[in-house]
This record gives structure tokens, C-alpha cells and sequence, in this order.
């Protein structure tokens, strides 16, 4: 940033926060003017971005600005819109807190596409996979639909946004967009039904009129032609140079598929859309006792069959309202006026609701679906962007420029509370004192709004519910009784001789913090209510959805237009406070949309609703310029000869060395733990200055430094090329010596190798040694790596008796070193893979996988019971492992331990001892030659102290039976079975143990009481 300070008079400061007089509004104008002359349409006020709407396109925002921008420091280069979405995404993923980026201005700044930037930069520069691509894919496509159901052209924009958007964009822990959501604010529901000169309807209409096909359109009884359609035709623009409906409509049908419309929703969706159009071209006129009569049949006609209603329902809902008395209902028809009202409030009502199941539908697309990943706390982080209304002042003002106001009076006094939160969380962390900043706050303006029972939204509330016929006057009369006495109220009635002029009979003054505005209060209480009772049983799927049944039947009157923008307007602020706020402000320069040209009054009326001069003097409250000791130090350390070239020791020691060089007084300065604070910009200018003259100096002693070097690389170039002569000299009768020693050694030994038969003589000799040399070579360079390796060179006839001397050496002496190497353990470990082997090997299917199985001194996991210990007395035990017991009638499995003692087994059941063999009445072990981990421990039936044969399953079959061989010295003793294996069951009886092969193991108990296991045979032989 500070690279662009010594053209500051020419371009200006590039954060407002450096203006020398930031009190000036004037100052502040002057430098947004020099700025958008130089096509700098971006400059921040600390981290609040402000933009100038260029009216033309930038070279700023390719691919490549965008990886200039990613990963750099806030404050490193110029401002963009870029460097404040990298900035926002930067801190979601370091310091994994919800981020929102708020973004407000009057129509035609830029807003809309300063959120596009923002959505095409997280689309660009973050990681993305197929799936993602896909979410990716539908964020970007979710903006032409929202703007063709949305947007519109107005005096100001081609293409104004007529409603406020809150779009979150969620992303998981990598930084990938994987969802989204959006929140819809206050649509402009009154354009439905009227447009002022030289406006347009939202642009859905005349796309579907311009691209839709013949067929689809006289299905929906519409005509190519938008004079026709009394909705299109009261702004007098049905065409707009800067805006193509035919191509608009292509695109918002290729975003449908891809947000993912099915064709019946969309058929439902246009359906409504005509059924709008038709609304406005019904007219109404007196029969012939005077009653209000519907004159266009035909309208009728389509309008029952596009929103799927009773014709004569919806004809009486048209002409005649429903009153309730005394829990009676009563039919009362309506007059011209109040039928032309009824009309034009059911067409907003339907657009408007339909606006939001549309909102509600991409919602559903753009929706996150891995509810294991979703439900995983911290899974996943958030960046919300608000694209919201700026303070509107109009000549007439009605409810929804107050809505719109009331708003923008909330996000100022949260802009204001943050932006002084963060300001003292950054003070207090660098160990600055903080000084308390005075400012105006208007939470006294969104009381008079909101507060209960006083506020105006609740006076509104109780005069939509007192009986009779409430009206606009008496509501008046009601807030001039209440609200009298506040000043920041004022009506023609209460205001003095001056005021009053300025004030019309129907209209009330509200005092904002960005000035007055007059609203009328004419059809402020006709805004608030809808006849809802046709739409309600409608056939239309939309419809049905957004007109609830029971909005009919019930007898509670719905919440008023106003309470349900309070409402939804406290969600957003509780939204919002819940995040880290980032904040765009964006300025329209001129009316006209003309590139270049700067309306000086325009852009002041721009920066004083917008607050922008209460925001920078409450940055400027402090310290004007605060920088991190490294970047402060890299940029200035040429100033001080004892900070330049490097400076070694630490950052704020270098830091006070140099300011204490340039002379800084206290005043002007702090040092806090990481950056240095600088009051005054002026002192930051002077230093800027002190650089920019010593950059001569600077360029002097670099251009000295590389002219010498340049002479001195010169100087070795030369001093080279004559050694490289000499050395070229030299390497060429060395490698002429060489080649004629080669060819002397090559005809020796094409000689030798002719003579190699013959016995020892001048022709052979040196063939003869270079065969020993060679043999001998060989087996010191590639002798055998272990006992194992039995590779050895094969030797010329000449050595082979000694071949076989050094072969039976080299042998002898790797065991005697293998044997000195080798551990206790690893001894123990081998004698009882050598048991095994000897047992099992080429005998059971599963050996050769047990083979690299290290056996373990237990399998048991945790401690023996403690009871188990004592039992045993001093019997240690050698070794544990879980196994299943089936019993020897019914084979039922029990899981038991096995443990083994120096003398003995046991089998353990919890803490008792079930059953102990002595290894001396151990008659023999029999396992199966399949992969089951079946074995029978054989004992003596006629031993008292036995229980017959004991049958086990084991995971570790093998290495059970080693070491119990090995233990009980009954290796010779083990039985391995190709089909079954018998075992005595009691005195005289026998039970029978079948193995077979299978897909999977498998124990059932079998024929003829037998048991019968299943295991898949692995190694077949």
C-alpha cells in the first residue's frame, strides 16, 4: 500500500484514514475524485473498502489479479474487492470463525456485481473437487436467476436489485465451497403492479414474452408482444438498449437445469408468472344494480386454469371480501376502487410469495447433504454475503423506502459498534491505551422504530387491529399523539412555521442519522394485509406451498408487513454479530451511468447516508497508520545507518532505533507488542519524503555495487578462458596417453584370452591375473549378505579349490557373528518358530501365514484377575490366551482363558478356575490340517481328577499348540487330521469333530451328534 504514497498527489491516499484534514467532507470527495480519474475505482478506509461504480469494464479482475491478490496481506498492494474476500477467507481458515462481508449503496453503485466478484474469486481460487464443482457451479447460476425474478431497470440501474440478499457460503476444512444458503429481504412487491416513467417491471416478464417459445406462450395465453400487458406498460420502457431478454431468457433456462428445477416446477413457476400478467389486464366495471363486476372473461378464464382455482371462487374473491362479526361471516361486495386494490394486492401477493419458495428451492440445491460430515461439530466454516438496499430519499417516500431506512439505521449502529469493538480489541492486544471515542449513536432512531408499544411498528400493529375501518389519517393522528414529543419525529400538525412547509398534511418526518426523509402514510395500512383465501386451495404445487389452507380458516390475524420485516431484520442483525464482519460501501458516481464522469453531489449525498464520514472519524480517533514491525522496518530501515543494510537483533528494537533516528517525538507515536502506531499522517508523509530523496543515494550505491561486480565477473571471464586453455592442453595429452595405454591392455587380453587354455606363460599371464583380481573383486564387493544367502561367484578354473576354502570360511564366520549378534528374545523367538515348522509346516493350511507372525508372551489384553493370581499360588504365568471351550455334550461355546504355567494349564472363566491339565496326564494335541483354530487337548477319561478331552477354539491356533508342546515337551505328541477328530466325551464315549472346506468358517453342530466345521481352505494342496 504505502508503494503508492509518493504519488499521492496525483492519485490521492489510498486509505482515508491518511487524509491530513479527515475531518472534511470536502477532502474526502477530492480524493475519491482524483482516485476514480485514475481509474482507481477502490480505496479503504482502515479495512472498510470503498468502490466508485466506473460504468465500464476494468482490466482488474482476471484470473491473474486474482492470484495477485491471494495470500497477501491486507494491506500489501492496492485496494480491490479481491483483497478483501482473500482477507475474509484468510481469517475463516486461520482462525476458524464464521466471516460475513457486508455490502450497501444506493441502486446503480454496484453492489450486485461486487458480490459476483466476490462469489467468481472463491469459485477461482479455492480447491474444488467434482462434487464441489457441482456446488461451485450452482452458487454462480443461483445470481441470473435471482436477478431475472429479482431485479429490474430503474432510473438509476439497468439492472437494480429490487430486493436484499443474505448469502451464506459454507466451507469445509480444506477451504472448498461445499454449500449455501441465501435470505431474502424486503421485495419490491410494488413494482408488480406499477413502474414510474421510464422504469421496467422485473426482468422475468419481458424475458419470457422475448425468448419464450410460440407454443409455450399460447399455452400460457400470453402474446409476444409486452404493450399488451397493463403490468409492463406503466413505466413507458418496454426495451432496453443495455439489456437482451431473448439471451437473458436462455441463460436463466440453463441455470434452472442446473440449480436443478425438475420440469414440472418450472411449468408451475412460469404458470405464475402469466397468471400475474393476466391479473393486471382483468378490469372491472358496475352491473346493471351498480355491484362490481369483472368485464374480461377471458382473463378469468386463464387465470382459474394457470393457478389451478375455483373460476367463480376466484371471481368472488375479486369482487367481494369476507367480514367477521360476532363469530358470524358476512359477504360484502367490493367498490371499483377497492376491487382495482384487491387485484393488484393479490398479484404482488403471489409474485412476492412465489419470489420466496423460488429462494427457498435454490436453498435446497445448494444444501450440504453428508449429514455424518455436517453433523461433526467444527466440521466446516461460513462466509456470509449481505448485498442490501443503501438509505433511499425520494421525493415521495413510501412504506418500503421507511423499511429500507430502518434497516440501513440498524446496520449503521451495528457498523459503528463493531467497527469501535475491533478498534479496542486491537489497542488492548498491542497494549495501547485506549481512549474513549464519542459518537452519535442512533439507537435513540431505531427506538422510535421498534420499540414495544411506543414504536412506530407497534402503533402500526394496533391500528391494523382496532375495529372499524382503520385509515391512513387516523393512523397519522395516532403517532402524532404518541410520538409527539420526539425529536427525531415531526409532522405538518407538530411542526414550527419553517418545518411545516416542507412537510405535506399526509406525511411524517423521521430525523435519520443520514438526515430527514418524509414518508406518506397514504396505503401504508392497505401494504399490511392480503386476501389470501382463493390462492390458499389452489391446484398450483407453488402455490399450495407458499398459500397455506389453514391461513384461511384460522381466526388469528396474521402478522402485520411491518412486524414481519422486524422480525426478520433482528435475525439478520443476530446473524451478522455472530460473525466477523468485512464491509463494502459502494458509491454511484453520476445519474446518467456514464463512464468517467463525477457528480460531486451526488457522491456527497452518497458518503453522507452511507456514514462514511462517521466511520473514519471514529478510525481516526486513535492512531492513523499502524503497521506490523517487519513490514515498517523492511520499507524505512534504509533511513537509519544503523537499521541498513539488515538489521540483526529484535523487530521493536529496530523499530524505536530508526523512529528515534527520524526524530519522531512521543506524541506522535507507540510502540505496542507487534506493530508501531503513528498518530498524525503527517509524520507518515515526512518519513515517505525522507525515502523518496534517499532512493537516489539508494540507486547510487546499487548501480556502483554492480558495476563492480560486472567488471569483476569480466575480469574472471578472461582470467578463465586462458586457464581453460592450458587445462584444454593438458586433458588432451592425458587422454591421449590413455587411449594408447587402453589399446596395449586390450591386445594383452585378446591375446590371453586366445591362450587362456594353455599353461602359465607371457601370452597369458596378464589375462590369467585379471581373472583372479576379478573373481576376488567380485567377492569383495558382493560377498553373501547372511547365513541364508547361498549366491557365490563362480570361480576361474585356476582358484576353485580355493573358492571352496574361502566359501566354507566366509560361512563360518557369518554364524559365529550372526550367533554373537542375536538376542535372548529373538533365540526364544526362533527355537519356537523351529517347533512349529517342525510340526505344522507342509501339515496345516494356515502355517504359511503364521510364519512372519512374531508369537507374543500374551494375547491377553489386560491384567489377570487378581483372584486368578492368588489362586495360582506360585505358579507364574508363561503365557495367556483368549479362547472359546465347547462342551462336550451339545457343543455349546463358552469363552474362556487359557493359561499356562511352567507345569500346567488352566482354563479361566471371570475369576474361577474351570479346569486344570497337568502336563504329565497330557496324552496329545489334535488340530485339523484346514485354517480352523480348532484343537482337542487329549487327557486320561479314567483320571478322577480330569474332565475327558477338552475342545477349543483359538485365533491363534499355532502358536497355542507351540508353545504348549514346547511347555508340556509333548512335540512329538501332535495330531494333525485331514477330515476329523475324535474325542472322549466321557468313560466309553466318544464325540466326533468334522472339518471340511468351505467359503467361510463356519461351526454347526451336525449329523449324528457330530460337530461340524466349515473353513475356507487357503492353501490348497
Amino acid at each position: 500500500m504505502e508503494s503508492t504514497l509518493t504519488a499521492r498527489d496525483r492519485v490521492g491516499v489510498q486509505d482515508f484514514v491518511l487524509l491530513e484534514n479527515y475531518t472534511s467532507e470536502a477532502a474526502f470527495i477530492e480524493n475519491l475524485r482524483r482516485r476514480f480519474g485514475e481509474k482507481l475505482i477502490y480505496t479503504y478506509i482502515g479495512s472498510v473498502l470503498v468502490s466508485v461504480n466506473p460504468y465500464k469494464d476494468l482490466e482488474i479482475y482476471s484470473k491473474a489479479h486474482m492470484e495477485r491478490y491471494r495470500g497477501v496481506s491486507f494491506y500489501e498492494i492496492s485496494p480491490h474487492i479481491y483483497a478483501v474476500s482473500d482477507n475474509t477467507y484468510r481469517a475463516m481458515r486461520t482462525e476458524r470463525r464464521d466471516q460475513c462481508i457486508l455490502i450497501s449503496g444506493e441502486s446503480g453503485a454496484g453492489k450486485t456485481e461486487a458480490s459476483k466478484k466476490i462469489l467468481q474469486y472463491y469459485a477461482t481460487t479455492c480447491p474444488v473437487t467434482d462434487h464441489m464443482s457441482t456446488i461451485r457451479d450452482r452458487l454462480l447460476q443461483s445470481n441470473p436467476v435471482l436477478e431475472a425474478f429479482g431485479n429490474a431497470k430503474t432510473l438509476r440501474n439497468d439492472n437494480s436489485s429490487r430486493f436484499g440478499k443474505y448469502m451464506d457460503v459454507q466451507f469445509d476444512f480444506r477451504g472448498a465451497p461445499i454449500g449455501g444458503h441465501i435470505l431474502n429481504y424486503l421485495l419490491e412487491k410494488s413494482r408488480v403492479v406499477h413502474q414510474n416513467h421510464g422504469e421496467r417491471n422485473f426482468h422475468i416478464f419481458y424475458q419470457l414474452l422475448e425468448g419464450g417459445e410460440q407454443d409455450q406462450l399460447s399455452k400460457l395465453g400470453l402474446e409476444r408482444n409486452a404493450q399488451k400487458y397493463h403490468y409492463l406498460v406503466k413505466g413507458c420502457c418496454p426495451r432496453v438498449s443495455s439489456i437482451n431478454d431473448k439471451n437473458d431468457w436462455k441463460t436463466v433456462r440453463k441455470a434452472l437445469i442446473v440449480i436443478g428445477f425438475h420440469e414440472e416446477e418450472v411449468e408451475d413457476l412460469l404458470n405464475i408468472i402469466a397468471s400475474v400478467l393476466h391479473l393486471g389486464n382483468t378490469q372491472f366495471g358496475e352491473g346493471e344494480d351498480g355491484e362490481t363486476q369483472i368485464t374480461t372473461e377471458p382473463q378469468l378464464t386463464y387465470l382459474s386454469k394457470l393457478l389451478g382455482v375455483d373460476g367463480p371462487a376466484l371471481r368472488e374473491a375479486l369482487t367481494h371480501k369476507k367480514l367477521t362479526a360476532k363469530g358470524e361471516e358476512m359477504i360484502s361486495p367490493l367498490s371499483f376502487e377497492q376491487a382495482v386494490a384487491a387485484r393488484d394486492a393479490l398479484a404482488k401477493a403471489v409474485y412476492g410469495r412465489a419470489f420466496t419458495w423460488l429462494v427457498a428451492k435454490i436453498n435446497q440445491s445448494l444444501a450440504f447433504k453428508d449429514e455424518v460430515y455436517n453433523s461433526s461439530k467444527g466440521s466446516s466454516s461460513v462466509i456470509g454475503l449481505l448485498d442490501i438496499y443503501g438509505f433511499e430519499v425520494f421525493q415521495h417516500n413510501s412504506f418500503e423506502q421507511f423499511c429500507i431506512n430502518y434497516c440501513n439505521e440498524k446496520l449503521q449502529q451495528l457498523f459503528i459498534k463493531l467497527t469501535l469493538k475491533s478498534e479496542q480489541e486491537e489497542y488492548e492486544a498491542e497494549g495501547i491505551t485506549w481512549e474513549p471515542v464519542k459518537y452519535f449513536d442512533n439507537k435513540i432512531i431505531c427506538d422510535l422504530v421498534e420499540e414495544k408499544h411506543k414504536g412506530f411498528i407497534s402503533i402500526l400493529d394496533e391500528e391494523c387491529l382496532r375495529p372499524g375501518e382503520p385509515s391512513d389519517i387516523s393512523f397519522l393522528e395516532k403517532l402524532e399523539e404518541t410520538l409527539g414529543g420526539h425529536a427525531h419525529f415531526v409532522t405538518h400538525k407538530l411542526a414550527n412555521g419553517k418545518t411545516r412547509k416542507a412537510v405535506g398534511r399526509e406525511e411524517f418526518r423521521l430525523i435519520h442519522y443520514a438526515g430527514e426523509v418524509n414518508y406518506t402514510v397514504n396505503g401504508e395500512l392497505a401494504n399490511q394485509s392480503v386476501n389470501s383465501r382463493t390462492a390458499g386451495s389452489s391446484d398450483n404445487q407453488i402455490l399450495s406451498q407458499c398459500f397455506h389452507r389453514e391461513e384461511v380458516t384460522t381466526q388469528k390475524r396474521p402478522e402485520t408487513a411491518a412486524t414481519q420485516f422486524k422480525n426478520s431484520l433482528a435475525k439478520l442483525i443476530e446473524i451478522l454479530m455472530s460473525k466477523e464482519p468485512s464491509y463494502v460501501r459502494c458509491i454511484k458516481p453520476n445519474d446518467a451511468k456514464q463512464s468517467g464522469r463525477f457528480d460531486e453531489a451526488l457522491v456527497r449525498h452518497q458518503v453522507k447516508y452511507l456514514g462514511l464520514m462517521e466511520n473514519l472519524r471514529v478510525r481516526r480517533a486513535g492512531f492513523a497508520y499502524r503497521r506490523r514491525y517487519e513490514a515498517f522496518l523492511q520499507r524505512y530501515k534504509s533511513l537509519c545507518p544503523g537499521t541498513w543494510p539488515n538489521w540483526q537483533g529484535r523487530l521493536a528494537d529496530g523499530v524505536a532505533a530508526l523512529v528515534q533516528h527520524l526524530g519522531y517525538k512521543p506524541e506522535e507515536y507507540k510502540l505496542g507488542k507487534t506493530k508501531i502506531f503513528i498518530r498524525f499522517p503527517k509524520t507518515l508523509f515526512t518519513t515517505e519524503d525522507a525515502l523518496e530523496a534517499r532512493r537516489p543515494a539508494l540507486a547510487l550505491t546499487l548501480q556502483t555495487s554492480w558495476r563492480g561486480y560486472r567488471e569483476r565477473a569480466k575480469y574472471h571471464r578472461i582470467r578463465n578462458a586462458v586457464i581453460q586453455s592450458a587445462w584444454r592442453g593438458m586433458k588432451s595429452r592425458r587422454k591421449a596417453r590413455r587411449r594408447r595405454h587402453a589399446a596395449e591392455i586390450i591386445r594383452k587380453f585378446i591375446k590371453g584370452f586366445i591362450y587362456r587354455h594353455y599353461e602359465r606363460c607371457p601370452e597369458n599371464e596378464y589375462f590369467l591375473d585379471h581373472q583372479r583380481f576379478s573373481f576376488l573383486m567380485t567377492l569383495v564387493r558382493n560377498p553373501p549378505k547372511s547365513v541364508l544367502d547361498k549366491s557365490w561367484p563362480v570361480p576361474p578354473p585356476s582358484l576353485t579349490e580355493a573358492s571352496e576354502h574361502l566359501c566354507r570360511l566366509c560361512m563360518q564366520n557369518m554364524m559365529r557373528a550372526y550367533c554373537r549378534r542375536i538376542q535372548p528374545e529373538w533365540k526364544k523367538q526362533m527355537e519356537q518358530k523351529v517347533v512349529a515348522s517342525q510340526i505344522f509346516q507342509d501339515q496345516k493350511d494356515s502355517y504359511p501365514q503364521s510364519v512372519p507372525k512374531l508369537f507374543v508372551a500374551s494375547r491377553l489384553g489386560r491384567e489377570l484377575n487378581l483372584k486368578v493370581i492368588q489362586t495360582l499360588g506360585n505358579d507364574k504365568v508363561k503365557y495367556g490366551v483368549a479362547v472359546t471351550k465347547y462342551d462336550r455334550r451339545g457343543y455349546k461355546a463358552r469363552p474362556r482363558q487359557l493359561l499356562l504355567t511352567s507345569s500346567f494349564a488352566v482354563l479361566v472363566a471371570e475369576a474361577k478356575l474351570k479346569q486344570r491339565i497337568d502336563y504329565s496326564a497330557l496324552r496329545s494335541i489334535s488340530v485339523s490340517s484346514l485354517t480352523d483354530g480348532f484343537m482337542v487337548l487329549h487327557v486320561p477319561s479314567e483320571d478322577n481328577k480330569q474332565k475327558s478331552d477338552v475342545v477349543l477354539q483359538c485365533d491363534h491356533v499355532i502358536e497355542v499348540v507351540t508353545k504348549l508342546a514346547t511347555m508340556a515337551d509333548k512335540k512329538n505328541k501332535v495330531n494333525i487330521s485331514q477330515d476329523s477328530i475324535k474325542f472322549a466325551v466321557a468313560r466309553g464315549k466318544e464325540g466326533v469333530i468334522d472339518f471340511t472346506s468351505g467359503p467361510e468358517l463356519k461351526v454347526t453342530k451336525g449329523k449324528k451328534g457330530h460337530l461340524l466345521v466349515t473353513a475356507p481352505q487357503l492353501n490348497p494342496r
